[in-house]
């Protein structure tokens, strides 16, 4: 496992830690408003890891496509990279 993948991995953790809290915090009928800075709490944690991901397959996997002259494989990347960032729009 690599020092990113354990740093992700630990973020994820975290992240569903928050989530369970949440769950708590709804069996617990806690003030709707808290609950909701809570939520909005975990989508930031989430972006962050989501960017983390994204930083990550853009200096190894499309770096490495690059470095491989494989004009098929660049492509590759690149549509994956389109298509995900068409989904995040709708």
């Amino acid at each position: 496992m690599t020092a990113h993948s354990s740093q992700l991995l630990n973020r994820l953790r975290r992240i569903e830690g928050q989530v369970r809290g949440i769950g708590r915090m709804v069996e617990e009928d806690r003030y709707c408003i808290d609950i909701l800075h809570q939520i909005q709490a975990v989508k930031a944690a989430l972006g962050k890891a989501e960017s983390a991901v994204l930083k990550n397959h853009a200096s190894h996997c499309v770096a490495e496509a690059i470095e491989s002259g494989d004009r098929q494989e660049q492509e590759t990347k690149f549509a994956e990279l389109v298509d995900l960032f068409e989904r995040t729009k709708r």
